[in-house]
């Protein structure tokens, strides 16, 4: 299997490709891409833009999107379904949370694949509280452990087999944050006790996924100064004390929670363990100091990378009306076990 050497994921600037984009992402090599709503328009448009993206580096490469529902959805009505928030959906559906947004996911991830995007940044493994952040609340699936860990493990099963890598997030937890990382850098002082039995649970259960991206939070009682996209140490915690094996990645590098230019966050992210720094602006100049801080994978990442990639496949056979009436009677409190 060959892909992208580059060990970073980038946006691009529009709904085209640009020659100066090509030829950067020719020579860069990226392991992957990510879009955003300045990116699409219609099916037909996505359908060619994400073939010029992957033709740009002569690889399959994975084509990522947030395509949760709610707030972070980019691909919106008329051409997409339009979906609740995670959350509303969940506490509507009850007993049948888990099955709900299984179909759901599944119907996603039909619609990402028939326009060339093959991974979404899905399921969010953070636990809600009352004092979480409203930019993260009602993105979370529950306050439990164990709930959260059965529905994220719905939502990431239905991905693939709809052939769309699943990309949990946000690890190792992001649900005690009071803060918008898009703006502020938060610290979460709970134990390593408290941790292991809330935060860091669900990422635990769903530790043998291939993908994972990382939270801009600072987790006191294991680093008090860096945040754990940036700490050696936390990366341990998610290798060693989690263990998850898959490819990790950073949450957007553009965010204020970081400081320092782009290149010293993202060689401080590659330095503390991170596999894949994840620039998300779409801006050339960016992309270019954060290629040049990235570097390549190590052979370690690369293994890494194979093996996530290994998870992509075809999907499955699938009747999306069937699936379609199923999730109303979910929804209306009227599904069959």
């Amino acid at each position: 299997m060959t892909f992208g050497q580059g060990a970073a994921i980038f946006g691009c600037s529009g709904p085209t490709l640009t020659p100066d984009e090509a030829a950067f992402f020719r020579d860069a090599d990226p392991f992957g891409f990510i879009l955003f709503a300045r990116n699409i328009e219609t099916p037909e448009q996505v359908r060619r833009l994400t073939d010029d993206l992957r033709a740009s580096t002569g690889h399959d490469a994975p084509i990522l999107v947030d395509q949760e529902g709610g707030r972070v959805q980019r691909l919106r009505a008329p051409h997409w379904r339009e979906w609740l928030p995670p959350l509303d959906q969940v506490m509507q559906s009850g007993a049948q949370a888990a099955r709900g947004m299984a179909l759901r996911s599944r119907i996603i991830a039909h619609e990402l694949r028939a326009v060339g995007i093959d991974a979404n940044c899905a399921p969010c493994c953070d636990l809600a509280s009352d004092s979480t952040h409203p930019f993260l609340r009602n993105r979370c699936y529950g306050s439990a452990p164990a709930g959260v860990a059965t529905i994220a493990r719905a939502v990431a099963e239905a991905h693939l087999a709809g052939g769309v890598l699943p990309v949990m997030k946000h690890m190792p937890g992001h649900g005690r944050s009071t803060a918008d990382t898009h703006h502020d850098l938060p610290t979460v002082t709970a134990s390593p006790d408290d941790l292991d039995a809330t935060d860091f649970s669900p990422f635990h259960a769903l530790r043998d996924m291939p993908l994972a991206m990382t939270a801009h939070v600072i987790f006191a009682a294991f680093d008090p100064d860096r945040p754990a996209t940036q700490s050696p140490v936390m990366i341990d915690v998610i290798r060693n004390r989690i263990g998850f094996a898959g490819i990790l990645m950073t949450d957007d590098l553009n965010m204020q929670a970081l400081s320092g230019s782009l290149a010293e966050r993202t060689a401080a992210a590659r330095a503390a363990g991170c596999d894949i720094a994840l620039h998300c602006k779409g801006d050339l100049s960016e992309m270019q100091a954060v290629a040049a801080a990235a570097g390549r994978m190590d052979s370690a990442s690369q293994t890494r990378a194979a093996a996530a990639l290994a998870w992509r496949k075809a999907p499955d056979a699938v009747d999306i009306a069937a699936l379609e009436d199923d999730l109303a009677k979910v929804l209306q409190g009227n599904a069959h076990v």
